[in-house]
């Protein structure tokens, strides 16, 4: 008997304490004026951010900077060993001397064809000249016409022959000064091949992050370094596609850093990006700062409220007021279902279902 005394009188003191842990409180609708906005999170990004990358396969044999850095435009900050590249860039020099070599007039193979065209320019000379002396023999008939015709043969071989050798020699030299085109220009390509070893900053800013270390084995196309503005630094906020219908340029946002949530920082919407990002299953847009940021490392976390329009005199309820479904309790325990506009975090506003003299409630727990 006593134990059940005791059990009853526990389960009274339960019964007792959670109605005393919770207590009704009560409202009236209210107008106020509100402020409209698309709550978004987000990161820091620096502006112009980029990644260095390989130009080349090789071993990285020097590295010139490290994280913090600020780096110039064009600065040397790795060299990767690609011998292949040094040696095309050596190998070609060399070869841009033959091409020049052979296109000199007294380069062995134009010489030779120089030196036949001598003989051939003297032998139709004489072919000339012992022609007109058989047409003359045989107007006289002192030779035979056989003998006549033959002079005049060996005189058109002659400048066929000649035409032939001077053809002959336009074509080499054309040959030698295409050659020296051809290898003027593997010279050049193989020059800017041999600097792919040589990596460079393409824009001056902060070295943010290093992907790789002095002895790594790189490919060409892997990223070295992360490199961005060490100025100015950008809020990308990920947006819910129910709300990016909303989001229009030059809207006023007010930035809250996960670091300093004590803070706020004003911002304003300069970009929207077009494509939906699959796997936050959201929409990116691009916050740039009013003031310069305090605290400015790449990756912080952040939260942003986007603006979107300011309404006056409107009529409001808190939000812990509003249940699920739109629905809330009123006084003599009835349960409505109004019609909202704008939901904030702190209010709700009303199109319809209530007025001012409303009277609503909600359990609080203490």
């Amino acid at each position: 008997m006593k134990n059940s005394t005791k059990i009853t009188l526990l389960f009274l003191s339960m019964v007792l304490l959670g109605s005393c842990g919770k207590k009704t409180t009560e409202t009236k609708p209210e107008r106020k004026d509100i402020t409209e906005t698309v709550f978004a999170s987000g990161v820091l990004v620096p502006d112009s951010q980029y990644n260095l990358t390989s130009l080349s396969d090789g071993y990285i044999i020097e590295m010139k900077f490290k994280e913090g850095d600020i780096v110039s435009s064009n600065q040397l900050l790795a060299i990767v060993d690609n011998e292949q590249n040094s040696i095309n860039a050596k190998s070609s020099y060399e070869l841009l001397d033959i091409a020049y070599s052979n296109a000199n007039p007294n380069a062995p193979a134009l010489k030779q064809v120089k030196i036949n065209l001598e003989l051939a320019t003297q032998k139709l000379s004489q072919d000339e000249k012992q022609a007109e002396r058989y047409k003359r023999l045989f107007e006289t008939n002192s030779v035979s016409k056989l003998e006549y015709e033959n002079a005049i043969l060996s005189l058109e071989n002659s400048r066929t022959s000649l035409l032939s050798l001077q053809e002959n020699y336009k074509l080499l030299q054309q040959q030698a000064d295409q050659q020296i085109i051809i290898q003027k220009s593997q010279k050049d390509v193989n020059g800017v091949s041999r600097n792919f070893n040589e990596i460079k900053a393409v824009i001056g800013g902060k070295v943010y992050e290093m992907k790789k270390e002095l002895g790594d084995y790189v490919r060409k196309g892997d990223i070295i370094a992360v490199i961005g503005s060490h100025e100015k630094l950008y809020a990308l906020l990920s947006v819910d596609e129910s709300n990016i219908s909303k989001i229009k340029l030059q809207q006023p946002a007010i930035i809250q850093l996960n670091t300093q949530l004590q803070k706020n920082y004003n911002g304003v919407v300069t970009e929207i990006y077009p494509a939906f990002d699959q796997q936050s299953q959201s929409f990116y847009c691009k916050v740039e700062f009013e003031e310069a940021l305090d605290f400015n490392i790449s990756g912080t976390q952040l939260q942003g409220n986007i603006i979107i329009g300011n309404k006056k005199n409107v009529l409001v309820i808190p939000r812990n007021y509003l249940g699920y479904g739109n629905k809330v309790k009123l006084k003599n325990s009835d349960v409505l279902t109004i019609e909202t506009g704008f939901i904030s975090n702190d209010w709700v506003e009303i199109v319809k279902g209530l007025d001012e003299n409303s009277i609503i409630v909600t359990d609080k727990t203490k």
